[in-house]
């Protein structure tokens, strides 16, 4: 398991790296910058200023010379300084960033737990109207977009029915005490969470069924059976947890559409999450900030795709020795 661990975190390097440089080179191809938009805005109006801050901020360098200057940075946890906030780029995302994993970590609880468990009862309940129901949901659920969905939500069960609010992360002015503000929090999160992983739920639950069909033809299921074995157990104790490795593939390699997603969510449900921060220092040329919020999210990705590869090595132990 040390030896996984190492090989990814060694193989992570050159990703990490991969995703500075194209991001970087993608920014700096974009026109106009941050002291354009200050300029638009008559933030700034003399021109021996402009160029003042065009070399404190390093701009008037080439870009071979800022981008190594960059990945020095970076290699120190300093992704430079948000001239919109007025503050460091590390602080900036760190104040937004648990909101964001918050989500992700709720969505992606909420499409695995449902994705799973539908996939079990279609599979066990192959050919029935359970089965039918069960597709059938998942494929609406898979083709409806999250951010459709969201909407969707909010005027059934925010407008309409009244049962959740329509957006924000806690009450203005609610309960202060430690319960109080984690009821208050869980009931903001529920839309939010929900729209983003019936999304991915959808996709678990076909993935799910088709694996438990395909492992309950197998030899070592038949011979479960033929011990005398209960149904229940054959397929909790043989069948599911050799159908999860595809799961855990999938998982992995969605880790970064979730991220993705959310970002869309939280404009749909004013999540105060990183996805407004990035928006508005996009449309600002905030380009420090987009930077740091890419880069933090890569590293959010890989650590927890190395976290799917330990749980992938641990459900497969063949994958240790490889």
């Amino acid at each position: 398991m040390l030896r996984l661990i190492g090989r990814r975190l060694l193989q992570a390097v050159p990703l990490l790296l991969g995703v500075i440089v194209l991001n970087f080179a993608m920014i700096q191809s974009v026109p106009g910058s941050f002291l354009d938009v200050m300029t638009a805005e008559q933030q700034v109006t003399d021109p021996a200023l402009i160029e003042r801050l065009r070399v404190t901020y390093g701009m008037d360098q080439p870009a071979g010379v800022q981008l190594l200057k960059y990945i020095g940075s970076v290699a120190r946890f300093d992704f430079g300084y948000s001239y919109r906030h007025n503050l460091p780029v590390f602080e900036v995302i760190m104040a937004h960033l648990p909101a964001t994993l918050l989500l992700m970590l709720a969505s992606i609880g909420i499409a695995v737990v449902v994705g799973l468990l539908a996939g079990i009862i279609a599979a066990v309940r192959v050919n029935t109207w359970w089965d039918t129901l069960i597709s059938a949901l998942a494929v609406c659920c898979f083709a409806a977009p999250s951010f459709w969905l969201g909407i969707m939500m909010i005027v059934l069960f925010a407008v309409k029915l009244g049962w959740f609010p329509v957006g924000g992360m806690q009450t203005i002015g609610g309960d202060d005490s430690g319960i109080g503000v984690v009821l208050d929090v869980i009931h903001h999160l529920t839309l939010p969470a929900l729209a983003l992983g019936l999304f991915y739920a959808a996709t678990y639950a076909r993935v799910m069924r088709a694996s438990m069909l395909e492992v309950s033809r197998l030899d070592f299921v038949r011979t479960a059976r033929a011990k005398g074995l209960s149904g229940m157990r054959v397929v909790f104790a043989h069948v599911c947890r050799n159908a999860l490795l595809p799961i855990v593939t999938l998982l992995g390699l969605q880790l970064g559409t979730v991220v993705g997603g959310s970002i869309v969510i939280e404009a749909v449900f004013s999540w105060p999450g990183i996805g407004g921060v990035l928006f508005d220092s996009v449309m600002s040329r905030n380009y420090p900030v987009v930077l740091g919020v890419l880069v933090l999210s890569s590293m959010v990705v890989i650590v927890a795709n190395i976290g799917v590869d330990l749980i992938y090595a641990r459900l497969d132990p063949r994958i240790r020795d490889r």
